[in-house]
C-alpha cells in the first residue's frame, strides 16, 4: 500500500521549460526538487548545459546539480540508487518531492531500478575502442544498430561512449541493454505523478534555436576551449560542445558549428520526446497549462483536473 508521499515528475524535451514549472511547484508544494539531468551535475560545465540560474537555485533546494566533476565517472544506475535513497530521506521531511529533468534514463532508474550490468571484460572494452579508433563513428553506430537496434533508437549517437557502452554490454551477455531494464521493476512506497512538458514543434524548435544563441552570446565556445583538452571525457562527449570540438579541430567552420549545434539540439529533443512519450502514466500539457491541468489545495496536489 503506497503512503500520501507524492514525487512530482516533471519531464520533456529541452528548453521546453521544465525549470520553472519544476521551481513554481516546489514553491507551492513546499518541496525540494531532483534535478534527472545527465549534464547539469558536472560542477565544470555552466553554460552549455543549461542549468537553473543562481536566482533560481537560491528559490528552492536543487540535488543533483553541480554534483560531480567531469573527471568522475557517473551513470543512470548509479544516480538511480543515489536519487531513490534521498527521496527516502527528504519524504521524511516532506509530503512531496519533485523530479525534474529530460534525461529519460536517469528518470526511469529513478522510478524503476536496473538490473546489475554484466560484467565487461577489459579485452573486450579494448577491442571496440580499438575498432572505433581505426574505422570511425560511422562504424560504431552501424554496429550497436544491427546489435541493438532498440537501444541505438533511445541514445545520442553522436556519443562515442554510449555507442561503446552499449557494444559491450550486448557482445558481453548477448542480450540488448534493455534487458537489463526490466527485470526487476522497483515497487514504490509512494505515488508518482508524471508530468510530460510539451509545445508545437515549430514553438519548440524556435525556442531551442533562441536558447542556443543566448548561450552563444553568454560565452559557450570559451566554455568549450576552456575544455578542449578533456573533450574526450564523456561528460563532454554531447550535443553543445561536441560540435565545438569539431570546430576546433578545423572540420568546419563557426557558421556551420553554430548550424550543427542548433540541429542537434533539435534532434535531441525528438529523441526525448519519442522516450517519454512510450510511458502511458505521463500526463501532457503546455507548460503554461499545468495549473489547469492539476489542482493544489492547501499546499497539495490533490487531483487531475479534465
Amino acid at each position: 500500500m503506497k503512503s500520501h508521499k507524492k514525487l512530482i515528475a516533471i519531464v520533456g524535451p529541452t528548453a521546453v521549460g521544465k525549470t520553472a514549472v519544476a521551481i513554481d511547484l516546489a514553491v507551492q508544494l513546499n518541496a525540494e526538487i531532483i534535478s534527472a539531468d545527465s549534464r547539469q551535475l558536472f560542477i565544470e560545465l555552466e553554460i552549455g548545459t543549461a542549468k537553473p540560474s543562481p536566482q533560481e537555485l537560491a528559490m528552492v533546494k536543487h540535488h543533483f546539480i553541480n554534483y560531480k566533476s567531469i573527471e568522475e565517472e557517473y551513470d543512470a544506475a548509479t544516480f538511480g540508487e543515489e536519487a531513490y535513497k534521498l527521496v527516502t530521506i527528504l519524504f521524511e521531511k516532506y509530503d512531496t518531492v519533485i523530479l525534474c529533468g529530460g534525461s529519460g534514463l536517469y528518470v526511469k532508474a529513478l522510478l524503476e531500478g536496473f538490473d546489475e550490468m554484466p560484467e565487461i571484460a577489459k579485452w573486450q572494452r579494448e577491442s571496440i575502442v580499438a575498432e572505433f579508433e581505426q574505422k570511425g563513428l560511422s562504424w560504431l553506430q552501424n554496429e550497436l544498430l544491427i546489435e541493438d537496434p532498440e537501444y541505438y533508437r533511445q541514445i545520442d549517437i553522436q556519443n562515442p561512449h554510449r555507442l561503446i557502452r552499449g557494444l559491450e554490454i550486448v557482445r558481453a551477455s548477448g542480450k540488448p541493454v534493455s534487458a537489463f531494464r526490466v527485470s526487476k521493476k522497483r515497487e514504490l512506497p509512494f505515488e508518482a505523478i508524471k508530468i510530460g512538458l510539451e509545445l508545437p514543434r515549430e514553438e519548440l524548435y524556435d525556442r531551442i534555436d533562441l536558447r542556443m544563441d543566448r548561450m552563444i552570446e553568454q560565452g559557450l565556445f570559451q566554455e568549450a576551449e576552456r575544455f578542449y583538452s578533456r573533450k574526450e571525457l564523456n561528460a563532454l562527449q554531447t550535443v553543445g560542445y561536441k560540435e565545438i570540438y569539431g570546430f576546433m579541430d578545423g572540420a568546419y567552420d563557426k557558421e556551420e558549428a553554430i548550424r550543427l549545434l542548433k540541429r542537434n539540439s533539435r534532434n535531441y529533443a525528438k529523441r526525448q520526446l519519442t522516450w517519454f512519450k512510450k510511458d502511458k502514466e505521463t500526463v501532457w500539457c503546455r507548460p503554461d497549462e499545468v495549473d489547469s491541468k492539476f489542482k493544489i489545495v492547501n499546499s497539495k496536489l490533490v487531483s487531475l483536473q479534465s
